[in-house]
């Protein structure tokens, strides 16, 4: 498991682009036959993925946690982006299509992954956050997920949102998780954008072709930088960020918070005129 320490917006001005990728972007995380781990001190969010092959991949705490099993004291969201596969929790078998979220609360001891096909194995995104309160497991199929359609082919934006985790959906501690899917043709998200003191976030991009990428924009409005961004790859967005992007292409992305609070409309909208 990485470990990754916060950034002042202060501090952050004066990065380079070589810096800037080694604070924020989260560039290994599906190697196969793996699971990889970046434990980020921003409201000490877990973002990774798990990708078994050959065999089956047990995910255990880690000296980092000081604990004796990953979930007793932290809650964890996990989006299939692969083919079919199945996570096993406390001998409860959770069968995963593509796009499929499993919630598994605080308490939750043994959990292992596993693909049906090693040829077009299944590769589980995983956001984990500390949680004081246990929340039962649920999965939530992609089918079973509530579109939520936004955008104008005006504006480059035409994009289908899905909530799994939140208030009124999959019931947390803490953690917020969904996706967004951009049609084909846009390619601008969360534009105009917001900052949301109260929770930092994670972006993580994917459905891209190799030749594709995401510019993701950064920092407070009136000082931005980017990041380049491709296929499978993540972004830490501090609680003082604005998280946006352009893609060369249309693509999808999972978004997951924690922090203050899980009211996902929560945000610091940001005037576009002041954005530099």
């Amino acid at each position: 498991m990485e470990v990754r320490y916060p950034t002042g917006k202060n501090d952050y001005k004066s990065y380079d682009t070589t810096a800037l990728r080694n604070e924020y972007l989260l560039d290994s995380l599906f190697d196969k036959d793996e699971i990889c781990l970046v434990y980020s001190h921003f409201d000490r969010i877990i973002a990774g993925g798990a990708v078994p092959a050959s065999k089956k991949l047990e995910l255990v705490a880690g000296d980092e946690l000081r604990a004796s099993y990953f979930l007793e004291r932290r809650e964890l969201g996990i989006i299939n982006i692969g083919g079919k596969g199945s996570v096993i929790a406390d001998g409860v078998v959770y069968e995963m299509a593509k796009y499929d979220c499993l919630y598994l609360g605080r308490g939750t001891k043994d959990i292992t992954f596993t693909s049906i096909d090693a040829e077009d194995c299944a590769r589980f995104y995983l956001n984990s956050c500390p949680a004081h309160m246990s929340y039962p497991n649920a999965h939530m199929p992609n089918a079973k997920a509530t579109p939520l359609n936004l955008g104008t082919v005006k504006e480059s934006n035409v994009r289908t949102i899905y909530k799994y985790i939140y208030p009124d959906g999959i019931k947390s501690c803490q953690l917020v998780m969904g996706l967004t899917m951009m049609k084909e043709g846009s390619v601008w998200n969360t534009m105009p954008t917001h900052t949301h003191e109260r929770r930092m976030e994670v972006y993580m991009y994917f459905d891209m072709s190799p030749e594709s990428m995401v510019c993701h924009l950064m920092g407070p409005p009136e000082e931005t930088r980017h990041i380049m961004v491709r296929n499978e790859q993540g972004v830490i967005s501090p609680s003082w960020s604005i998280h946006s992007g352009v893609g060369t292409s249309n693509y999808t992305f999972i978004w997951g918070m924690c922090g203050e609070n899980q009211a996902f409309d929560d945000m610091d909208a940001v005037d576009m005129k002041s954005i530099k």
